[in-house]
């Protein structure tokens, strides 16, 4: 037989391969998150006729004479490229913008994923369209996110409650007009001449009480401020003085602790502390007013009970829930993987890829650190399949395929001429 035929059947085999990679290609020309692939041929074996000589004498060397028998596959490659993202609208479809996974959970098995077409299910977990948990890190009780801690599926869940939380810090500021009229009497009978101040404080079950306080001026430099007791019969507040230096900057205060008295079952007494740090005395007009206390996290200036409304994903992947007491809080954070050779990854079908020993141990962390790309809330990653490149290939591949059928054609009609010989 001749060594032509085999070279033209490997020729036939292969093209087949690589015409059934660009069907792949294009068949998932609109699959969110996949990467296309590309075959690569090299030469098979090789017959040598005759071995290379070196010079010798006044005769030059010779070259090597080889035949070819055939050419098999190099390589199927996964090319990583970037797709093109594609709004949606959805929050909770996300898209990687540069390089890096998402984690999904299998048990305690991780594979990876560039489709980021991610829904919540009726327990609140966050899952791509398998019910595979989409994995990243929960908050600590402070509501801090360590991205070194384990990983964890991700929830959302509908309803969820936020605690209320006592108040145990109060904070005014803004200016007391230093033109005030001095007016020493005596609380609780009043002042006729004070500055009215409104703070809302919350008991430990989250009930809210608007306290009224009195801030009048007593002497020159000197305020004084109490709880105007005619409708906060239960709350009081200790002798406090507030002082200011003569160019009308804060120069301290004395006192300010207010205490509650709770009867629906709160914890009682509650005491909240007074801070007037930030107020000043200018001959300007009063507009002192509560503010939102600098303080440290254990001071908490309190709130009531909600209800999560809706919520929120940063480019970091962080969410956030929004609550119907107009807070915030943090939910968890998705993680992100980045290989040394994302081209080593094994394809598993469903979009999803699992580590190989050529890929490289999986570098997690947040996105948008560490050589990790950034996440885009509300979009799909496409496919990088380039259609135009994937119909010029089939060309090529469907001339190639011809080329080797006429190999073995042309070689079926030489050994036919050959087996005529004896005619």
């Amino acid at each position: 037989m001749m060594r032509s035929m085999f070279a033209g059947v490997s020729g036939l085999r292969n093209h087949q391969t690589r015409m059934d990679v660009i069907g792949n290609n294009i068949a998932n020309v609109n699959t969110a998150g996949f990467k296309k692939s590309r075959v690569t041929f090299q030469d098979m074996l090789n017959q040598t006729v005759q071995g290379a000589s070196s010079p010798q004498g006044s005769r030059g060397g010779t070259n090597p004479q080889q035949v070819g028998l055939g050419m098999t596959i190099a390589s199927i490659d996964t090319i990583q490229t970037q797709g093109n993202l594609q709004s949606t609208g959805k929050m909770t479809d996300l898209a990687v913008q540069g390089d890096g996974f998402f984690m999904l959970g299998i048990g305690s098995d991780i594979i990876y994923t560039r489709a980021g077409n991610f829904d919540v299910d009726t327990n609140g977990n966050l899952v791509n369209p398998a019910g595979l948990k989409v994995q990243g890190w929960k908050p600590n009780s402070s509501g801090v996110i360590d991205t070194n801690s384990a990983l964890t599926g991700l929830t959302i869940v509908k309803g969820d409650t936020m605690a209320p939380t006592a108040t145990a810090n109060v904070a005014f500021a803004n200016n007391l007009d230093v033109n005030t009229v001095i007016d020493a009497t005596v609380p609780p009978a009043g002042p006729t001449v004070y500055h009215p101040l409104a703070v809302t404080v919350y008991d430990s079950l989250g009930v809210a009480k608007e306290l009224n306080i009195r801030i009048a001026k007593t002497a020159a430099n000197t305020w004084n401020a109490y709880i105007d007791t005619s409708d906060s019969a239960w709350a009081t507040m200790g002798a406090t003085t507030i002082t200011f230096n003569a160019d009308g900057s804060f120069n301290g205060a004395a006192g300010g602790v207010i205490t509650l008295t709770h009867t629906n079952g709160a914890t009682s007494p509650q005491t909240v502390n007074a801070n007037f740090a930030r107020l000043t005395q200018y001959a300007s007009e009063s507009t002192a007013r509560s503010v939102e206390p600098i303080v440290p996290a254990t001071a908490e200036p309190g709130n009531a009970p909600g209800v999560l409304s809706t919520y929120t994903i940063d480019k970091s992947g962080v969410i956030t829930g929004v609550y119907s007491n107009g807070l915030n809080k943090v939910l968890g954070q998705v993680a992100l993987a980045n290989f040394d050779n994302p081209a080593g990854l094994i394809k598993e079908g469903e979009n999803l890829y699992r580590k190989s020993n050529n890929s490289g141990e999986p570098d997690v962390g947040a996105a948008g650190k560490g050589g990790r790309g950034g996440i885009s809330p509300g979009s799909l990653e496409m496919s990088n399949v380039d259609l135009s490149q994937e119909f010029t290939d089939m060309i090529i591949t469907q001339r190639g395929f011809q080329a080797n059928s006429r190999i073995i054609t042309t070689s079926d009609e030489m050994l036919q001429e050959l087996v005529n010989l004896k005619r």
